[in-house]
C-alpha cells in the first residue's frame, strides 16, 4: 500500500524546523534526506530511518521493520508528533552519515 500524500505533509511539518529536509518521490513512497544524504523514508504510512549509531542511541527501544520485502530492516519512529525530537534524531544521523557521493 503507498504512503499517503497527508503523512507526508505530516512529517514534512513536524520537521519544518529542521534544516536541509527533503523529499523525492519514489514507486509510492517516499526517501527523506538531510543535507543531501539519506536519512530514510516513509513506507507504507511509516516513518523509516537507517539504523546507524545515533538514531540507536536516540531511540534504543525502537522496533526494526522492513520498509518493503527484500529491504534491510530501519528503525520505526514512533515519536512523529515532537518536532523538537524529529529534528535533534534527523540533525543527528545525518551527521554521521558520509558526504553524499558525487555523481
Amino acid at each position: 500500500m503507498p504512503s499517503s500524500k497527508s503523512y507526508l505533509d505530516h512529517i514534512t511539518e513536524q520537521l519544518s524546523d529542521s534544516d536541509g529536509i527533503s523529499y523525492r518521490a519514489m514507486m509510492g513512497e517516499y526517501i527523506l534526506y538531510c543535507h543531501g544524504k539519506v536519512i530514510g523514508g516513509i513506507y507504507d504510512d511509516r516513518l523509516l530511518v537507517k539504523p546507524v549509531r545515533a538514531a540507536k542511541q536516540l531511540m534504543p527501544d525502537a522496533p526494526s521493520e522492513l520498509p518493503y520485502e527484500g529491504a534491510k530492516e530501519m528503525l520505526l519512529v514512533e515519536e512523529v508528533d515532537d518536532k523538537e525530537f524529529l529534528k535533534k534524531l534527523f540533525t543527528a544521523i545525518s551527521d554521521e552519515l558520509p558526504a553524499p557521493k558525487k555523481k
